[in-house]
């Protein structure tokens, strides 16, 4: 494999290209729960901007300057797992997840275009 898509660095995700989706999924589980436990938690149980309910029954997404630290924490690990992804992927494959917002829809899209 060429050394840019075979991923060889505990610092870069390996690269799907389309071709080699068992060994990239092997390879970006192990990298995304070697970058802290809440990027793989962030694929496993998912993550949502927090909803708020105004006094008049409207809801909205929860600013982010009034997220708690946990809120804050959770939303990282998001943050860190989609960035893996987007940056784990070649140009036809981030085609399919480049609307994505959250790291387990992303993990999601890849896994049924390719185990179906």
């Amino acid at each position: 494999m060429d050394s840019m898509k075979d991923g060889g660095s505990v610092n870069r995700p390996p690269v799907l290209d389309g071709s080699n989706y068992d060994y990239w999924k092997a390879r970006m589980v192990a990298f995304l729960k070697s970058m802290d436990s809440k990027s793989w938690k962030a694929i496993v149980k998912g993550w949502t901007h927090r909803i708020v309910t105004a006094a008049d029954g409207t809801t909205s997404q929860k600013p982010e300057a009034e997220w708690t630290d946990a809120e804050d924490t959770e939303a990282l690990g998001n943050s860190k797992a989609l960035n893996a992804i987007f940056n784990g992927v070649d140009k036809n494959m981030f085609r399919l997840i480049n609307t994505c917002t959250e790291a387990k829809e992303a993990w999601e899209i890849l896994q049924t275009a390719h185990e179906g």
